[in-house]
């Protein structure tokens, strides 16, 4: 996403300011820490303004105070330091929270501009908009359809993965529905319309995405929650502490042993280094309150397709009397095609060695013709093989979750390939270590009942919801946080991308998954590595606790320390000394994120151990 011209601004200014913090430390010159005072302060100040009037007390206000004494007691740099951390907090959350609402444009363009409508008899180009239910428009290979509507005329095969997720073409004759936001493939075709654009799948599909958002979503801050009763605490002691010893000194080292540097830093720091810690696990982390609200989840969704499954076919079965002949010609017939299918064949066969192909035919839904070598070969389904009168062969039952091409020689079945979308081999123990970590798990997906039953069982996921479209995802999502339920959901498609956002964390697979379902998740897995799921759930538990002894120590630092200046015990020096061990302590102690590693049994499994070494071997 590229930046826009006043984020491009702050950068500028957060630059500037370190530099200036630097050069105040290294040179012993406190008041060029001034120009980080004037650049990241002031917009502090004004946003504890605002707050003030709205009568919102945040940590903002905090800040301001501690700014304001370190100026009055002498350290500027201290003052500078603060207000140079706040602003690039502030910066980064920002950018975050935005680049999901930016992106949703990608939706709309997915909607073309114009289509070809037919009327009397007559082609004519018209804007979307301009479509009418009930219209016949004619859509052209490649097309993406306007409005969802039922074919009329024609037959063709169809990618849906934009609504359902799932990879493999749906073939499409006469009086079946299609919907907009989905490809045309091959075969042009005549379809009425039987919506409005405002009312066609993919333009719900955004709607759903925009409105989507989970019922108190915006997580604050847990030094945010103490702000009130701090700044109430320290204005109080400090007046007091004035009227009764008339002392100015000993009420603004109050307001400075007060300086909630520990209690500021006490959340970041830690959401940082845990942020650090999973970056080096290729778990990209978006928003860091995300980590905070995933160490309470109760329930994790996942999408099949992608997410517990590659997402792409593969060849798992080759039958065969001759199985390198039939390969050799299956490869040379389907090296002319770009079905899908046809990839995942080229890649299992992994050879150029393919023959030339003559008077290539490719029949939509059925499969693919030509002549080699002076035999007709034929790579199809069975439709095919009994329009051309072709005795079946090979003819054993399939599974609902497979794909079967019969291949024939010259009018005779020489054998076939199965295909299917295969589980990835960590997913059947990261759903047993997340029991283990007693988070509940649950199989939501667009496929069948037969295929979704077949995964829930390999994996052993007991909650299992099949033929789901966007919108039963997240209404699924919705009733379950009704009920209290704090939920996750992993998917990888766009049209997860709903799910993700009405979810309380939105977790992509970002290395397959479309730009808008990354978009609008909290959390994205750069390599699609779902084993690292307990490590990150383990990992938000120990950031939360880390966080939470961060915020008592500040506490009773500062409580401590006030204590010991109303008594005049210490001096506005010594009060600044004792505020900056405090949150060098802090500091040291979030860093120990760093290190932290959960002791998960399937990193080992796709390590050098290889992905064959049992559970139970690799945890002791």
């Amino acid at each position: 996403m590229k930046l826009r011209k006043d984020q491009k601004i702050d950068i500028i200014l957060i630059i500037i300011s370190t530099i200036s913090i630097f050069i105040s430390y290294t040179q012993s010159i406190d008041y060029i820490a001034g120009i980080a005072i004037v650049l990241c302060g002031i917009p502090i100040f004004k946003e504890s303004i605002e707050g003030l009037r709205e009568f919102d007390i945040k940590a903002d206000l905090l800040v301001t105070i501690a700014i304001i004494a370190s100026i009055l007691i002498g350290e500027v740099f201290a003052a500078g330091e603060i207000a140079t951390i706040m602003a690039i907090g502030g910066f980064l959350e920002e950018y975050t929270t935005r680049k999901t609402h930016e992106r949703i444009e990608k939706l709309i363009d997915m909607t073309p501009q114009f289509a070809t409508r037919i009327k009397n008899d007559m082609e004519e180009k018209i804007p979307v908009e301009n479509i009418e239910k009930g219209d016949l428009l004619k859509v052209l290979p490649g097309e993406n359809i306007p409005t969802d509507g039922i074919i009329r005329y024609g037959k063709t095969s169809i990618n849906e993965s934009t609504l359902t997720g799932e990879p493999l073409p749906v073939d499409k004759k006469e009086n079946d529905e299609v919907y907009s936001g989905t490809i045309n493939l091959y075969g042009s075709f005549t379809m009425q319309t039987t919506k409005n654009i405002e009312d066609s799948s993919l333009q719900r599909l955004i709607r759903l995405i925009e409105s989507s958002k989970p019922e108190n979503a915006k997580l604050v801050r847990t030094a945010d929650k103490w702000a009130t009763i701090i700044v109430v605490i320290a204005f109080i002691s400090a007046i007091l502490t004035y009227l009764f010893t008339f002392e100015i000194i000993k009420s603004v080292t109050i307001l400075v042993v007060f300086c909630p540097c520990s209690l500021v830093l006490a959340t970041p720091t830690a959401i940082m280094a845990a942020i650090g810690n999973l970056g080096k696990h290729g778990i990209l982390v978006k928003n860091g309150s995300s980590i905070e609200e995933l160490s309470d989840i109760d329930e994790i969704v996942f999408d099949k397709t992608g997410t517990l499954t590659y997402g792409n076919p593969k060849v798992v079965k080759v039958i065969s009397d001759n199985a390198k002949e039939m390969m050799y010609l299956l490869a040379s017939l389907e090296s002319k095609s770009e079905h899908p299918l046809a990839k995942s064949i080229m890649k299992h066969y992994n050879s150029t060695r393919t023959a030339d192909v003559e008077d290539f035919k490719m029949e939509v839904g059925k499969g693919v013709s030509g002549i080699i070598n002076g035999f007709k070969v034929i790579a199809g389904n069975k439709k095919q093989l009994k329009e051309m009168n072709i005795p079946l062969k090979y003819n054993c039952k399939i599974k609902d979750y497979e794909t079967e091409i019969y291949v024939a020689k010259d009018g005779e079945v020489i054998g076939k390939v199965l295909l299917a979308d295969t589980l990835r081999e960590t997913s059947k123990d990261t759903i047993w270590t997340l029991k283990g970590l007693r988070v509940r798990t649950a199989l939501l997906t667009g496929d069948s009942k037969d295929t979704a039953d077949h995964i829930a069982k390999q994996v052993k996921i007991r909650k299992v919801r099949a033929n789901q479209l966007p919108e039963d995802k997240t209404e699924y999502i919705k009733q379950e946080q009704i009920k209290g339920n704090k939920i996750a959901m992993i998917g990888d498609g766009l049209n997860d991308a709903a799910s993700l956002r009405k979810a309380n964390i939105g977790i992509a697979m970002a290395d397959i998954g479309s730009d808008i379902s990354v978009d609008a998740a909290d959390i994205a897995l750069i390599n699609d590595n779902i084993e690292e799921i307990p490590f990150l759930i383990q990992i938000s538990r120990k950031t939360v606790k880390t966080i939470n002894i961060n915020i008592a120590f500040a506490l009773l630092l500062n409580i401590l320390a006030m204590y010991l200046a109303i008594l005049g015990k210490i001096n506005p020096i010594e009060g600044a000394l004792i505020h900056n061990i405090g949150s060098l302590i802090v500091i040291l102690y979030s860093i120990t994120l760093m290190k932290y590693n959960f002791p998960n049994p399937l990193r080992l499994k796709t390590e050098k151990f290889g992905v064959n070494k049992t559970l139970n071997k690799s945890m002791t």
